[in-house]
């Protein structure tokens, strides 16, 4: 798909229900259009992870997920040999009387014993889009092995030779600064800093994925969102906590956000039991 503009992206993501301002839509235009990886940093619930999913749908590309975690390493980021059908093979062939080794040997390293994981899928998927989500949860050693495969997307398999993609995917890396990423993995990547959305496009992201809220609702939702995001809390509720909320409400049969309702849904928006009783405590719910 040819995107020509900034603002053209901004209405084909629209179109699936993402509303992007200026400056992301900027970032992710033109690390489309350079071929270089998107790096979004920001809290968690902003909509780093929504934004490829959504670039996925509107390019048509299966969306491929790398979810990063303490003690990830390259083999199960990139493939792995399915032991046990390897040796179901080999007991076949024994049973069939093959004695020929060399050829066993050949058999069991064949293409269809090969597990891919996210990282060679990707690179034998074209097109596609790669999601590296929470690189920040990833150990030091993993962020340098990922910089060397996102530099020219070739795959060295030993027992198979060499998989380059021949046309790279579409790369998003995500991370909530739970720690700090590398430079070096940073400055092959286009970086964007996504914030918590104002109150008017808050109230426009909770409309186009809740067509059911009313915009009395909307509104009363996304002020209550930003207090709660100015309270000194240990998890502020993101994008993805107000929607909930909202959808929350709505199941409820509201039309407007009062007291009652809000403090009984609370734990759609936080998920921290220190964060619902300073709420409750300071009656940050009361405020019109």
């Amino acid at each position: 798909m040819d995107i020509e503009s900034p603002d053209k992206l901004i209405e084909l993501l629209d179109r699936h229900a993402y509303l992007a301002d200026e400056g992301l839509a900027t970032a992710a235009f033109l690390a489309l259009r350079m071929g270089r990886p998107l790096f979004l940093e920001g809290e968690a619930g902003v909509g780093k992870t929504e934004l490829a999913k959504t670039l996925a749908a509107l390019l048509d590309a299966p969306l491929i997920r790398l979810q990063c975690y303490e003690g990830l390493d390259a083999a199960q980021a990139l493939y792995d040999w399915d032991f046990a059908r390897q040796l179901l093979h080999l007991k076949a062939a024994e049973a069939a009387g093959v004695t020929d080794v060399a050829r066993l040997e050949g058999e069991i390293y064949d293409r269809r014993f090969l597990i891919a994981r996210p990282l060679l899928k990707a690179v034998e998927t074209q097109p596609s889009v790669l999601l590296v989500d929470e690189i920040d949860r990833a150990d030091d050693e993993f962020e340098a092995f990922l910089l060397e495969v996102l530099s020219d997307f070739t795959i060295s398999i030993p027992e198979l030779g060499t998989v380059k993609a021949s046309t790279p995917p579409v790369v998003v890396v995500t991370s909530n600064r739970t720690r700090e990423v590398h430079d070096a993995l940073k400055r092959r990547c286009l970086y964007h800093w996504l914030e918590h959305p104002g109150f008017d496009r808050e109230v426009a992201i909770l409309l186009r994925r809740l067509p059911e809220c009313t915009e009395t609702l909307a509104a009363q939702v996304a002020r209550a969102a930003e207090r709660l995001r100015r309270a000194d809390l240990v998890k502020p509720p993101g994008v993805a906590e107000t929607l909930d909320w909202t959808e929350a409400l709505l199941t409820l049969g509201a039309k407007e956000l009062d007291p009652g309702r809000a403090a009984a849904t609370l734990g759609a928006a936080l998920k921290y039991r220190e964060d619902v009783a300073a709420v409750l405590g300071n009656g940050l719910l009361s405020h019109e």
